[in-house]
């Protein structure tokens, strides 16, 4: 009996986006503990007072732009599949990817603006601790970038410049000190790295793609002919 063996390369490729390492959740939780000094420590707070008038206008000539451009990563995600730059999640996964994202980095920004009460720059509202624009924008860059960096970085890198300049007014305009601004970040980032590894186990029967290999095995014989596969995941 005589047999060949072929390989067939399947067109799907390895999702990475939903594998987390330690140091994914170490440094930016380490991090935010940082940040959280600010709050209590008074030379620390002296030193962000500095940092605030060298970087806000205190009020005078406020940009508003950080009001809209918050969403503007997220909002990039469904433009650029709408544009036919097709994102690595169907619109379904997708979306329920950046639901899981969303509530997690709202219950964490919410739950720390209420505990440690910390009064705004401008004004004496106890929930600047921390940014919440700042959080929304950089889970927005963050979600960008798991779902194109496969197809151009510069996608996730555009993400992140907006994300930055989203924090950078947020001090400027004199809501936020710079404590707040990097608290969020790492929040933001945080929450989309922990549902891109929380989706596929909570959700089993999503179309997560995955890398598959296909052995085919022709054979014949004086009995007749047939093909052995085995297919490899």
């Amino acid at each position: 009996m005589d047999s060949l063996c072929m390989v067939v390369k399947s067109d799907t490729v390895a999702d990475t986006t939903h594998s987390l390492k330690l140091k994914d959740v170490l440094i930016p939780t380490a991090v935010v503990g940082a940040t959280s000094a600010f709050v209590g420590s008074p030379w620390l707070t002296r030193q962000r007072e500095h940092v605030q008038d060298a970087l806000s206008a205190r009020g005078k000539h406020k940009f508003k732009v950080d009001e809209y451009s918050q969403y503007a990563p997220m909002v990039a995600v469904y433009g650029l599949d709408l544009c036919g730059v097709k994102a690595k999640h169907r619109f379904v996964d997708r979306t329920v990817l950046l639901a899981m994202s969303y509530v997690t980095m709202g219950i964490l920004v919410n739950t720390m603006k209420y505990t440690f009460k910390e009064k705004r720059p401008d004004s004496n509202a106890r929930n600047s601790y921390p940014s919440g624009h700042t959080a929304t924008a950089f889970m927005g860059a963050e979600f960008l970038w798991k779902e194109y960096k496969d197809v151009s970085p510069w996608i996730g890198y555009a993400g992140y410049a907006v994300a930055a300049a989203t924090g950078y007014l947020r001090i400027y305009n004199d809501r936020h000190y710079i404590n707040d601004v990097v608290a969020g970040a790492c929040i933001g980032m945080l929450s989309v790295k922990m549902s891109y590894w929380l989706y596929p186990k909570c959700f089993k029967r999503s179309r997560c793609s995955k890398s598959m290999d296909v052995v085919a095995l022709p054979y014949y014989s004086a009995e007749g002919c047939g093909v052995n596969m085995c297919l490899q995941f």
